[in-house]
């Protein structure tokens, strides 16, 4: 019996791999899996439930079956965009993803591609501890006087971060290794001086013998570890770069062995003009010392792509000064509870969300924003967690604390779309399935051109040859180039106010060429106010207490403005029944008996309102001033209105002229009417618009664009744009707007800006054209180092690559794709 199963979860060929296997382990079964499509062929001896194989998969990895059906396959495995679950924090993962979101307790090496897994950062601050500078076994999480000798506790210094113990152990290792080789090298290269005074202390073959012990503390302690990681990569077939170096290597040190031990057994071809055998140790030490060396630039590199989130982390103090009963205490910022009060003295970093209760102050919140001008800041204003006050005390109560700081989601935001996968990845995914058994044939072939066709000695020539070509190769400078640039481009984005939600939403950014923008919130400050109301029965006072009343259960920004208007004319609020909002049109209920009706003209035909000619006139008026005017109608007669105002955001303008300038189709899609929405489009410039929008008409719009082959963008801020923010290509919340839009969003702008998409489409555009190039130079290395290493120079230039200057080259591949990606933190956006 064989059957069809779709496999969800594999994101590259060590997944394939695995799934294969844990199948095959199954008694009575035969699988076949592929990865592109993912499917696997599975033959079964007697009849076996789905969720028997499920049942295996979940304890092999994060993999789902289901009996196969063709409509699985419209999206390719490779579009699936793969970011570290939200719990990985603290836990260690492969930096090129070989088994998508999978984590690891504990530090090692990746059983894919051999390289060292890399510790997603705490998102937590650290606790900061205290203790004695007198007797340092004193510690204690919180500041006060030492119990021996009553000094003052002072902070201690943070302990080594978990990518300084790497650095810090390849570097020993780094030492150990140069001690040793450098000697080696010494000694091997002796015999091109003439007359070599070495041989005149010892003779070759004891020069050969102290070489080999010279060479057993870089190969078996300083290096070892790229032997563990070939002979793993072997045994589980999931070959990489370790196993080009150690088959490299490990060939010539055993070759050099054998020719130490064995030497009769040569040919003559392969022996110097003493009688001795061409020994390469001086070529294993060096090239191992020379991948080691590559290794620890890494994880250097490494530290510093991180260094975003390192920097997020750091701007969350570590103490806070709360108010108790008008004293003042020193606690952890850990310590902090909602309701707190808490002092902010001049210079300090704000510890918390909340609201200023008492004082004011002027606010950097530059390394939220990115915006360098400074916030003034007064009584009930929000204040935000790792801002720095300025020059002024002032009291605040802390409304959000630990995980639900904005700093803390935006760190979490950060980490989770640094660590994403870019659909563009496939395409070293797919080169990188073949790349290893490829060099291995490359090799094998070298040796056998160079010893049938090549000068004497041709069989040295073919050895060395085919060594250099298994050392020059490099698959990691391919899995490196996507996400180092996604990482360094996303910890940019986020220190310029734009907060990326994976790869995949900055990958397509650079490809939208239209936007579609909402009005309120997102084009105009979204901070509307009264300006004018009016009633036919001349009194506008109770017709304001009706509406306000109304708006109070509302949490729509022209709702608020009409009870924060009222408020100012001391109008009472009365009890409303029935109230109920109307998405996309108003709000209705009951005020004193009286059917209220508060909205646009939608929402009067709904009711069946009646409005005169005279006030429809006079509220045409005001909407082609750029006013907002909602209808009020009491028992079904409309009897007056009210004009908003909601001043358009100075940067408004210039952003959409640069994202028009850039080729991009800037369209507004507002609840809005026509008049009030056409003056709004001539001030800004746009040639297209829509007005009267509800929420499913804004969705079909994005959809009929989508249908014409658009890239659609969807900047919004409200709930009832969240289904077309999740409906766009890429949806785009204002940092100002609402928790569900922000939810449905990929790209948050902090500050509520249309610049920010701006900002948005300039890093998607540097992180993709910095991906290229690293893809180009990774393609680019291994297609010329491959030939030249195997000798085609040769014939026309007389040139050969030795096998140490491979390894050099092989090293600095992969650092050199780091370091192109580490330039993106110095991009203008």
């Amino acid at each position: 019996m064989t059957y069809k199963y779709t496999i969800t979860g594999m994101f590259c060929d060590g997944c394939r791999t695995k799934v294969e296997k844990t199948l095959n382990a199954m008694e009575g079964v035969e699988a076949t899996v592929t990865l592109d499509p993912p499917i696997a062929t599975i033959s079964m001896q007697k009849p076996i439930q789905t969720t028997d194989f499920q049942e295996v998969l979940t304890a092999a990895g994060k993999y789902s079956i289901k009996v196969f059906n063709p409509n699985d396959l419209k999206l390719p495995v490779e579009e699936v965009a793969v970011e570290l679950p939200k719990n990985a924090a603290g836990k260690y993962y492969c930096p090129m993803f070989c088994e998508g979101e999978k984590v690891y307790d504990d530090a090692g090496d990746c059983p894919v591609c051999g390289m060292d897994l890399v510790k997603a950062p705490d998102l937590d601050s650290a606790k900061l501890l205290f203790t004695c500078p007198m007797h340092p076994e004193i510690v204690e999480d919180h500041p006060g006087a030492c119990p021996i000798c009553g000094m003052d506790l002072v902070p201690m210094e943070p302990k080594d971060s978990e990518e300084n113990k790497a650095y810090n152990e390849l570097w020993s290792k780094m030492k150990i290794a140069l001690l040793f080789t450098i000697p080696i090298f010494i000694i091997s290269m002796s015999d091109m001086i003439p007359n070599n005074p070495l041989t005149k202390i010892l003779d070759t073959q004891t020069w050969n013998w102290v070489q080999l012990v010279l060479s057993l503390p870089v190969v078996f302690y300083a290096c070892w570890m790229f032997f563990v990681r070939a002979w793993k990569s072997i045994l589980t077939w999931n070959l990489n770069m370790f196993t080009l170096i150690g088959i490299g290597s490990g060939v010539a040190f055993l070759f050099s062995l054998v020719g130490l031990f064995f030497p009769d057994i040569f040919p003559d071809e392969f022996k110097t003009h003493h009688g001795t055998v061409h020994l390469y140790f001086e070529a294993t030490t060096v090239i191992l010392t020379l991948v080691l060396l590559g290794q620890l630039l890494e994880a250097k590199a490494h530290s510093r792509t991180s260094g975003a989130i390192k920097e997020l982390l750091k701007l969350a103090p570590t103490q806070a000064t709360i108010v108790n009963d008008g004293v003042d205490k020193v606690i952890s910022i850990h310590d902090i509870k909602k309701g707190d009060l808490l002092r902010v003295k001049p210079g300090d970093k704000i510890p918390v969300d909340g609201k200023i209760t008492t004082g004011e102050s002027t606010i950097d919140e530059s390394m939220i924003s990115g915006e360098p001008i400074p916030v003034d800041k007064k009584i009930n204003d929000d204040v935000i967690a790792g801002t720095i006050n300025g020059n002024k005390s002032f009291v605040m109560v802390a409304e959000k604390v630990g995980s639900e700081t904005m700093l803390s989601q935006i760190v979490q935001m950060v980490n989770s779309a640094s660590r994403s996968r870019a659909p563009i990845q496939k395409v070293a995914d797919k080169i990188a399935k073949y790349f290893v058994p490829i060099v291995v044939l490359a090799s094998i072939v070298t040796f056998i051109v160079w010893a049938n066709f090549g000068p004497e000695p041709a069989l040295v020539y073919g050895f060395i040859n085919a060594i250099a070509v298994l050392i020059i190769a490099c698959p990691c400078a391919l899995g490196l180039a996507t996400p180092m640039s996604v990482m360094v481009g996303v910890g940019k984005g986020a220190h310029s106010g734009v907060l990326i939600k994976n790869a995949e939403a900055l990958e397509n950014m650079n490809k939208v060429n239209v936007v579609i923008i909402d009005k309120t919130g997102t084009i105009t400050e979204g901070k509307p106010s009264v300006e004018k109301v009016f009633s036919t029965q001349n009194n506008e006072a109770e017709l304001l207490r009706n509406c306000a009343s109304l708006n109070q259960y509302s949490e729509h920004p022209l709702a608020q403005a009409v009870v924060k208007f009222a408020k100012l004319k001391e109008i009472p609020l009365i009890e409303v029944n029935d109230f109920e909002a109307i998405s996309g049109k108003g709000v209705i209920g009951t005020v004193s008996n009286d059917k209220v009706a508060f909205g646009n003209k939608s929402l009067m035909e709904q009711v069946g309102a009646t409005v005169t000619t005279e006030l429809e006139n006079k509220i045409i008026a005001e909407q082609k001033l750029g006013k907002t005017v909602s209808y009020i109608a009491i028992n079904s007669v409309a009897l007056g209105f009210i004009a908003i105002t909601d001043a358009i955001k100075p940067t408004s303008v210039a952003a959409i002229e640069e994202l028009m300038r850039q080729g991009v189709e800037v369209i507004m899609l507002t609840g809005d009417n026509e008049n009030t929405a056409k003056a709004v489009a001539q001030e800004l410039n746009l040639s297209s618009f829509k007005a009267g929008c509800l929420p499913e008409d804004k969705l079909n719009e994005i959809k009929r664009l989508q249908a014409e082959g658009k890239i659609v963008a969807m900047a919004g801020d409200g709930i009832n744009d969240a289904p077309a923010l999740a409906q766009a290509d890429i949806g785009i919340a204002m940092g100002t707007g609402t928790d569900v839009a922000i939810e449905s969003a990929k790209i948050t702008l902090v500050k509520g800006d249309l610049q920010g998409i701006v900002k948005a489409k300039n890093l998607s555009h540097a992180v993709m054209k910095n991906i290229n190039q690293n893809l180009f130079f990774a393609f680019f290395y291994n297609v010329l180092g491959i030939p030249i290493a195997a000798g085609i120079l040769y014939p026309f230039f007389g040139i050969l690559l030795s096998p140490m200057i491979a390894a050099l080259a092989m090293s600095f591949s992969s650092v050199s794709v780091i370091a192109n990606a580490l330039r993106l933190r110095n991009v203008k956006l």
